[in-house]
């Protein structure tokens, strides 16, 4: 017995010790001691125990680095942003003078004025764009003082990165690595009127603790861990769709197994192979082996310069048996800058993020309510997202809601009776199909395939 509770007493006293690190000043209120410039040459001082960065004339964007790199940390500050200014604060970032304008790069903790409201959000500088917006919880969107001063907190401890704004739990993110990297401030490129306007930051301290440091979310999480599930996906009933390194689960849309040629899986990355663009003319589509339903489907891809593709929904392998791809409701893949289909159909429905040839990726008209633009990180990986709830449709690019539908009304028949559709009967109202990912004869990269069943 008295050895149990001397165990106890150790372990308890080791606890704290990793819970109770020294936190450290990274600014002194008085000058930039610690801190240099990188990439720009907007101007930095300290005014009034603040640290203000002023946006400059032909600038790129400048960031203002602490000279130590973190890990494990808690990172607290407060910043106050002038109205119709972008930019945050970088975490776990590096720097390389040969990428140019472009030589700061990693994560950044958000801040902005605008009507989107996505700070607190993280976006990965000139690397692959953004990994959480707010469109994953929009409540939390008035959390952020646009005219006042904000208190922002980032804890990042191993794979996970978490937020908060005023108190409210913005981001909480896996990333698929852990890096090393140093704190820096954005003063944002600017032109016109963000000429000369300032962002400022106080109360600027870290915290180093341990790769697995125990905290609270309530953001619901975005996890980019390759091919795999958190603890937390898998007790919220996701599964792995593709298992990152066989074709199990998986067949060609018009034969009974995997198709011979055309795909091919290498690091953790099922890519379809470039064959001159024809459509399902060389391996083929491939399908899942079991119909869904309801479900949650989410994935990452990455497509070539010009490339098209598609992954598609209540899917009948049945209903063409001919030439071309198999039937259903597509989320379209597409290199808008460089593949012509994109100018072609209507309103520009054949675009990336699109419901191909029906629903036009961000329409107003569908979803009124929409702040933002559609984001598209050309030349990396982007994120796509269906949501099917019986008749109700959605399409998430990046974080953000592109598309909404319901297939059980009027609309949605009008809909397809004016699109290249109008010949199958019932397009797209099955009760269930086949998931497919499409060979459109372009490379395009898929990975962390995962999906969950809705009741």
């Amino acid at each position: 017995m008295k050895k149990s509770i001397l165990s106890l007493l150790v372990f308890s006293a080791l606890t704290l010790t990793v819970n109770a690190q020294k936190t450290i000043d990274l600014f002194n209120g008085k000058n930039l001691n610690g801190w240099k410039a990188l990439n720009g040459f907007a101007k930095y001082e300290v005014e009034d125990n603040a640290i203000v960065g002023t946006s400059t004339k032909g600038s790129p964007s400048t960031y203002l680095s602490t000279e130590k790199e973190y890990t494990n940390f808690i990172l607290e500050y407060d910043i106050k942003i002038d109205a119709t200014l972008n930019g945050g604060v970088q975490i776990r970032s590096h720097f390389d003078p040969s990428k140019g304008n472009n030589s700061v790069y990693g994560l950044q903790v958000e801040a902005e004025t605008s009507p989107r409201g996505w700070s607190g959000g993280i976006f990965d500088q000139s690397r692959n764009g953004w990994r959480y917006t707010t469109e994953y919880n929009p409540e939390v969107k008035t959390a952020w003082d646009v005219k006042g001063w904000n208190t922002v907190k980032v804890i990042a401890s191993g794979h996970r990165i978490a937020t908060w704004v005023n108190g409210v739990n913005i981001a909480n993110l896996i990333e698929e690595n852990v890096e090393k990297g140093f704190v820096a401030l954005q003063v944002h490129a600017a032109g016109g009127n963000k000429i000369g306007k300032k962002t400022r930051w106080k109360n600027i301290k870290i915290t180093e603790i341990s790769d697995n440091y125990k905290f609270k979310t309530t953001a619901p999480l975005a996890s980019y861990l390759k091919n795999d599930l958190t603890k937390e996906e898998k007790a919220n009933d996701w599964k792995l769709l593709w298992d990152g390194k066989t074709t199990k689960g998986w067949r060609g849309a018009k034969q009974d197994k995997f198709p011979a040629k055309g795909w091919g899986i290498k690091d953790g990355i099922l890519s379809v192979k470039a064959s001159g663009g024809a459509e399902s003319e060389n391996g083929g589509d491939i399908v899942t082996t079991k119909p869904y339903k309801n479900f949650i489907l989410e994935l990452d891809f990455e497509y070539t310069p010009g490339a098209n593709s598609g992954i598609k929904y209540f899917v009948d392998t049945n209903l063409n048996k001919g030439k071309g791809s198999a039937i259903g409701c597509e989320f379209q893949i597409l290199d808008d800058k460089k593949h012509p289909d994109a100018k072609k159909g209507t309103n520009g429905n054949r675009t990336i993020g699109s419901l191909y040839d029906l629903i036009t990726a961000n329409a107003q008209e569908y979803i009124p309510s929409l702040y933002t633009k559609k984001y598209v990180n050309g030349g990396s990986w982007n994120r796509a997202r269906i949501v099917v709830k019986d008749g109700l449709v959605q399409h998430f690019l990046n974080g953000c809601k592109v598309v909404e539908y319901n297939r059980n009304t009027q609309m949605w028949k009008a809909l397809v009776a004016y699109s290249k559709y109008k010949d199958w009967p019932n397009f797209g109202e099955a009760k269930e199909g086949l998931i497919l990912l499409q060979d459109h004869g372009d490379q395009v990269h898929y990975k962390n395939i995962k999906i969950k069943e809705l009741n």
